[in-house]
């Protein structure tokens, strides 16, 4: 025989109901229908604004793409097993990753500053390329953006830049490392590993050229951000210092590109670092100076909303998210 359950609740339902004619069990089974709710599709947040001083600033997530890893993608220098067992201790899958890509919104005041723009509409198709939808759900539209700054020339950092023949952030002008730019224009790249790479360039950046500000390292782009030599990821990489009001916070681009792989093993090689030792090198002296000085980054890779710290460990460093650090 079925048993049930009866609550006071079912007790109560049953006596107003009685007149009705309906059974217990008829009444139980229709309550349970009742309060079965669907899940929910609806996608989480793209967004996370907080205040460095008087800036405002917001990080807008673009998308995320889950694939088989982190090894050989991070690690490549090591074992698989070396790899597995560092994802094992924290908590991670050993054969699967999902890599996040998080532009950045500054609110100066007087300027709206993009950093990096994500994969734009091709990357639509893939569940990438939210930038502008989350921008519009954090309160901005492309055309109040008045500065795009590129910390690099990857594609998931410059294919937001054009929207099939027209710029995706028409009112903006374009801050680029010099360096950089004349890597992935020279002629020299076709016909090498960095073909397609030079292709996006020529595609997404190279049309706007006479929007844009060419920066050595160490110049500023604005009032209280500037910028600073981080190569190895690519041969102009640049990180950028944010400083309002006593604040101080680093943009660090793709210096690490796993907060786990990257930061706790800084020495393992990646394999989106075109110069791997370099990359490993400026990744143990930027994050170094972010332990040291106790400073909020900003990592493009980092678990969204990307905002965190980095605390010295043995070996390397430990990536520590941002709570309410920014909301008290």
């Amino acid at each position: 025989m079925q048993s049930f359950e009866i609550s006071r609740r079912d007790l109560l339902v049953a006596s107003t109901a009685a007149i009705g004619g309906l059974t217990m069990p008829q009444l139980i089974a229709d309550s349970a229908m009742a309060a079965a709710v669907p899940q929910s599709d609806t996608p989480p947040p793209g967004f996370k604004r907080f205040k460095l001083g008087e800036y405002e600033i917001t990080t807008v997530l673009d998308g995320l793409r889950p694939g088989d890893g982190p090894y050989p993608t991070f690690g490549a220098n090591q074992t698989q097993e070396a790899v597995s067992q560092l994802m094992r201790a924290n908590f991670l899958p050993e054969t699967k990753f999902v890599n996040g890509f998080s532009p950045v919104l500054i609110n100066t005041g007087s300027d709206l500053i993009l950093f990096d723009t994500g994969f734009g509409a091709a990357g639509r198709e893939n569940g990438l390329g939210r930038l502008e939808t989350n921008m519009k759900a954090a309160g901005y539209t492309p055309d109040q953006v008045s500065i795009v700054v590129l910390t690099h020339m990857h594609g998931d950092h410059i294919n937001g830049l054009i929207n099939g023949d027209t710029p995706a952030f028409p009112n903006a002008s374009i801050v680029a490392g010099e360096l950089e730019y004349s890597f992935w224009t020279d002629p020299a790249r076709m016909g090498t590993p960095a073909q397609n790479g030079a292709k996006a360039v020529a595609a997404k950046v190279k049309p706007l050229a006479e929007k844009i500000k060419f920066i050595k390292a160490g110049d500023p782009v604005a009032s209280g951000i500037t910028s600073e030599a981080a190569y190895g990821h690519t041969p102009g990489h640049m990180i950028f210092h944010i400083e309002s009001g006593g604040k101080h916070l680093v943009i660090t681009g793709d210096t690490a590109n796993h907060y786990v792989a990257s930061l706790q093993r800084p020495d393992w090689e990646v394999a989106f670092d075109r110069d791997k030792a370099m990359g490993a090198a400026t990744r143990k002296k930027v994050f170094d100076m972010i332990a040291t000085d106790r400073l909020p980054f900003i990592g493009y890779h980092m678990p969204f909303p990307s905002v965190g710290f980095a605390e010295k460990q043995e070996g390397g460093y430990r990536f520590v998210p941002v709570t309410y650090q920014f909301d008290v």
